[in-house]
């Protein structure tokens, strides 16, 4: 019996209208029953669209023909949309994004924490959409994404090496970067400083299936304070090839104030158990950050540093922090997820005491340094799993705290934490989310005993999907 051939006539839905937008950055309509998600469509738009995968209740589709162009439609300004996937809503209009984000946490608090969000304030902007970043990380690979015109140039001719970013869904495929809108210069004329010296001088990008090749990442970091790291991972350099390329980045940076190398031979790209060595300047870069009052606070920042990457817009999320807690000078606060002590040492001079608890101990050796680098005596910090460590007997041992300040990552807290913060009954939670959902699940729990005073989004990360979001819980009492 011969096989039924399978139908590849594709199908076209005609004047589908977008009425939202998803995470991922997709335009969403409906045809009938079916929920629609389509690729680089905005709300506004009427579109014919092709099918290019279905399932029961939903399909994913291009555009094939625009009827209606949505007048929250903008052009991207970048030459890499639509591959690079770090910037998915550059096709729409930064201020229709910001209302996009204020919806996306509203309608999560509501359905999943039944949260009356009618008093909810209006997110807060970015000062700058672009450029805004103080961090990025670029792999080297010697499989480069390749596009239709690369596709047209014989096989022989074509530079398969890249320094870019991974395109979504592909581990092994790095986009080659020509210029990134994320990060102010030089973090452009640094890369493809280096990534022209290494193609003249023949050096091997790394092979991420067969783990092989000289080059592995670069992590460039920048600072308010104007100073500059450069970090070039390494994996299997041939002799010589570090101490060249680092004296060529040297002499042709010298603004760079932390010029560091990493060898690292493990199968994957995490650097935090790899011996970093300085090869100019210092191990660090100084970050600042105002306070409220006109004083300044400095941060110490290493390679392995979390510091939040938004430098401008953190200072905006630590200060609404602050707002929402309402410090009168005399309270015990616990910062629990304080990561480098960046919150704990931004409210500590309006307080008693802040106790600061974070999983990663290296993170905490930052933070004292932090507290000691500023001149804050009243501080403390512990390393360890959160629920391990916030116990009853650590809550007797430092007293009762009088507000809670939590930033968790985007898991949320443990049933557990949320569990004690239950029984602790401080009289105020600040809770600093980058992740809506699993805030209000921890939201619809804390209700128990908490009122929700206030809520304010906030927005890290132009052109992405992601926002911040603060919420102030008050004690019922």
């Amino acid at each position: 019996m011969s096989k039924r051939k399978k139908n590849t006539t594709p199908i076209i839905i005609p004047n589908l209208s977008i009425v939202d937008i998803a995470e991922e950055g997709k335009g969403v309509g409906k045809a009938e029953e079916l929920v629609v998600f389509v690729d680089k469509a905005v709300p506004g738009d009427v579109l014919d669209v092709k099918i290019v995968r279905k399932k029961k209740n939903f399909a994913e589709a291009v555009i094939e023909k625009t009827i209606v162009a949505s007048d929250l439609r903008e052009k991207p300004f970048c030459n890499h949309f639509g591959i690079c996937g770090g910037c998915k809503w550059q096709q729409m209009t930064y201020e229709a994004q910001l209302t996009f984000k204020q919806k996306s946490v509203e309608a999560a608090l509501q359905r999943l924490a039944k949260v009356d969000t009618q008093h909810m304030e209006s997110i807060l902007g970015s000062s700058e959409n672009r450029y805004y970043r103080n961090k990025l990380e670029f792999t080297f690979s010697n499989k480069r994404w390749l596009d239709k015109e690369d596709m047209g140039v014989n096989a022989e001719g074509r530079e398969m090496r890249a320094l870019g970013f991974h395109v979504p869904g592909r581990f092994d495929k790095i986009l080659d970067i020509e210029h990134c809108y994320l990060q102010a210069d030089p973090s452009n004329q640094i890369r493809l400083a280096i990534k022209d010296y290494t193609l003249k001088h023949q050096y091997s990008f790394y092979d991420l299936r067969n783990h092989e090749g000289a080059l592995r990442n670069l992590i460039i970091r920048t600072s308010s304070t104007g100073e500059i790291m450069v970090c070039v991972v390494f994996a299997y350099p041939e002799e010589g090839q570090v101490e060249s390329l680092m004296n060529f980045i040297k002499g042709q940076f010298p603004q760079i104030t932390s010029l560091l190398y990493i060898i690292n031979q493990k199968k994957n790209d995490t650097i935090f158990d790899q011996e970093v060595i300085t090869y100019s300047g210092r191990d660090f870069i100084f970050e600042q950050m105002p306070l409220t009052n006109g004083q300044q606070v400095k941060f110490k920042i290493g390679v392995k540093s979390f510091y939040q990457t938004n430098s401008a817009q953190a200072y905006e999320l630590y200060r609404i922090t602050k707002e929402f807690a309402d410090f009168k000078g005399n309270e015990l606060v616990y910062d629990l997820y304080t990561g480098a002590g960046t919150i704990a040492n931004f409210v500590a001079r309006d307080v008693k005491q802040v106790v600061g608890v974070e999983y990663v101990p290296a993170a905490i050796e930052d933070a004292k340094f932090n507290s000691e680098l500023n001149g804050i005596t009243n501080t403390l910090f512990y390393a360890g799993d959160m629920k391990d460590i916030l116990t009853k007997d650590f809550v007797m041992h430092h007293g009762k705290p009088d507000v809670i300040i939590t930033d968790p990552p985007r898991a949320g807290m443990h049933p557990d934490v949320v569990s004690l913060l239950l029984t602790i009954e401080a009289e105020k939670i600040v809770y600093v989310s980058c992740n809506a959902a699993t805030q209000a699940r921890d939201l619809a729990l804390l209700k128990e005993k908490y009122r929700i005073g206030r809520i304010k989004p906030v927005d890290m990360f132009p052109h992405t999907q992601h926002v911040e979001n603060v919420v102030l819980l008050n004690l019922i009492k």
